[in-house]
């Protein structure tokens, strides 16, 4: 964090309480750290560090059964707000993929009155979904796979053609092989075979302001790898 001294990290999945931290976790150097943990221990949770002190902090959606999990982040600053989301898993089962799919919903409406309101977002996070083949090591197999079934590909689709969200790394990095999540069996890592299912969203004001999207790969932290994007604001 302290080589890349970027403005905000914004972290998914955090499981960790805020209490069970270590102090370098929890007081980074010149970053205000907010975290926003889940009932359930050792689960979900979704923390931001910025540089600079937000104007307004807002924790959930104000839908209980979903706030519960911790799984929306918001920082504000004048018109601007930086979100650290994590959308709920649907591989454990037909269960967790029915709580995806209704969360999806109410998202997708929560999306677009967002779209609307007159304020600029960035909004980070972990969406357990990947948009098209490119973004998937194999089309043919994942399609059978939660986070790339058809109808989860045209929510997003709908999110990015129809509310007119901008996915901010496709709009300057279009190479293949970008991927951002690797299970962590049969060396999925050292072989590539990911998904891209980390996103930064943001509204139709900030398309021209992407400069440099990358993801890094040089260390690994867990099954995920830092999604990195430079916006001129």
């Amino acid at each position: 964090m302290q080589s890349q001294d970027a403005d905000f990290v914004c972290l998914q999945e955090t499981k960790a309480q805020e209490h069970q931290l270590p102090l370098e976790a929890s007081a980074v150097s010149h970053y205000t750290g907010v975290f926003l943990d889940a009932e359930k221990k050792g689960y979900s949770g979704v923390a931001i560090y910025a540089k600079r002190e937000p104007d307004r902090i807002v924790r959930g959606f104000g839908w209980p059964e979903y706030d519960r999990e911790a799984r929306w982040l918001q920082f504000d600053y004048a018109n601007l707000s930086i979100v650290s989301l994590y959308v709920p898993s649907g591989a454990m089962g037909p269960s967790r993929q029915a709580v995806k799919e209704a969360f999806l919903e109410l998202f997708g409406a929560r999306l677009a009155q967002l779209s609307k309101d007159g304020r600029s977002y960035i909004i980070c996070g972990d969406y357990n979904i990947a948009h098209r083949e490119i973004d998937v090591y194999n089309p043919v197999r994942c399609s059978r796979i939660s986070g790339f079934f058809p109808h989860e590909r045209a929510w997003m689709e709908n999110v990015l053609s129809a509310q007119g969200w901008v996915d901010a790394f496709r709009t300057v990095n279009a190479e293949p092989g970008q991927f951002s999540w690797w299970s962590n069996f049969q060396n999925a890592f050292e072989r590539n075979n990911g998904w891209r299912i980390d996103y930064q969203l943001a509204t139709p004001d900030l398309r021209e302001t992407v400069r440099t999207a990358a993801i890094y790969r040089a260390e690994r932290f867990s099954d995920h790898a830092p999604v990195t994007i430079e916006y001129d604001l």
